[in-house]
Formats: C-alpha cells, sequence, structure tokens
C-alpha cells in the first residue's frame, strides 16, 4: 500500500533570463519584472511582475480570559477599516522576527508579553511578492504605558485596540465578516490547535 504524501511547500527556483526595475524608491519596498522560463524550456520565455517585501510579523495576543487584542485599521488601498492583529515589517535588516514582534506588540497595543510561541507562517500572495509573513502568540500579557519612543501617525494615529473574545473572532471569520488574512489564518490556527497545546 502507498503511503499518504505529505503536502508541502517545496523550493523551486526557475531559469531567470533578465531582470528589470520597474519601480525603485525608499526601501524597503520595489517592484521588478523578471523574464523566466520553464526549467528544461530555455526559448518559452516570459515575464513576471514581482514586488520586493521585507516580509511581516503578526501577533496573537490572548490572554487569560481567552480575550484577544485586535486593532481597527483603515487600509488605503482596500477602502476598508480592518479588524487586525498587532503587526509589523521585518525592516530592521538581520533582525530577530520574534523581536520585531515585541517591538510590535508594544507600540500598537501597549503590550508586553512572557510566552512567545510561533504559530504560523503565511505568504499572503505568492503570484506577486516573496512576502513572508511569522505569525506568534503572545500570551502572559502585561499592559504598559511607555510606547518605547513610538509616536502614532497617519493611519495608525486613528487605529483604536480592543479586547475581543476568541470565540467571536472565530465565528466573524467563518461568517466572512472579518477578512483581514493574518487574522483569519492566526485565529483559526489557535483554535485548530487548542487541543494540542492543552496536553503539552
Amino acid at each position: 500500500m502507498e503511503s499518504t504524501p505529505t503536502w508541502t511547500d517545496e523550493p523551486e527556483h526557475w531559469p531567470v533570463h533578465a531582470s528589470t526595475d520597474v519601480w525603485r524608491g525608499a526601501a524597503p519596498f520595489a517592484v521588478r519584472r523578471d523574464e523566466i522560463s520553464r526549467p528544461g524550456h530555455p526559448d518559452e520565455v516570459f515575464g513576471r511582475v514581482v514586488v520586493e517585501h521585507p516580509g511581516a510579523v503578526v501577533v496573537l495576543a490572548v490572554d487569560d480570559d481567552e480575550q484577544v487584542m485586535v486593532l481597527r485599521q483603515y487600509r488605503h488601498p482596500s477602502n476598508l477599516r480592518f479588524v487586525e492583529l498587532p503587526a509589523g515589517l521585518l525592516d530592521v535588516p538581520g533582525e530577530d522576527p520574534v523581536v520585531a514582534a515585541r517591538r510590535e506588540l508594544l507600540e500598537e497595543a501597549q503590550l508586553e508579553a512572557e510566552e512567545w510561541t510561533p504559530l504560523n507562517t503565511l505568504y499572503p500572495s505568492p503570484g506577486l511578492s516573496a512576502e513572508r509573513i511569522e505569525v506568534y502568540l503572545a500570551r502572559g500579557l502585561r499592559a504598559v504605558e511607555d510606547r518605547g519612543g513610538f509616536e502614532p501617525a497617519h493611519e495608525e494615529a486613528d487605529m483604536t485596540t480592543h479586547w475581543v473574545p476568541m470565540a467571536e473572532l472565530v465565528e466573524g471569520v467563518l461568517a466572512r465578516r472579518l477578512t483581514d488574512g493574518p487574522l483569519a489564518l492566526a485565529v483559526l490556527t489557535y483554535e485548530l490547535t487548542r487541543g494540542s497545546r492543552s496536553r503539552s
């Protein structure tokens, strides 16, 4: 009997024949066009636009009562005010993602956490960008007054913070009212792995 395959995303590199900058402004973002071909088919060259992105971190901060810290923040490209989790770019070269996650939780939610656990990983738009999002579970929360010198500006100056029961977030995702991708991944991963965490 054949064994059931383990389904996993696998590294693969197709030949790049040329690469041209479409836009390259202030770091950390850029847009380029790559001319690529399938392995073994060098004469079948075609173009793909790539958005360069440094990656990001997202924090699912859960208190002892199973309440989750969420943000309401306006996102101009979508013209929506999303319910999101504390998050931020990995825009400090060489920085450990969990260090960035700690900073974002402090700056956006004025919280510190004693326990940090990797929860999941997400490529939100792999056909356009190599952006990789690391999602962390933060427990043992403590409110603090200091934001570490961070001063909210622009959209973040209009951002609000809220404690929401985990069950309400799960229900909102399944009802398609909450549509932020990282939030959906985080709360559903947390819910589906609840039993394994309690046994560990």
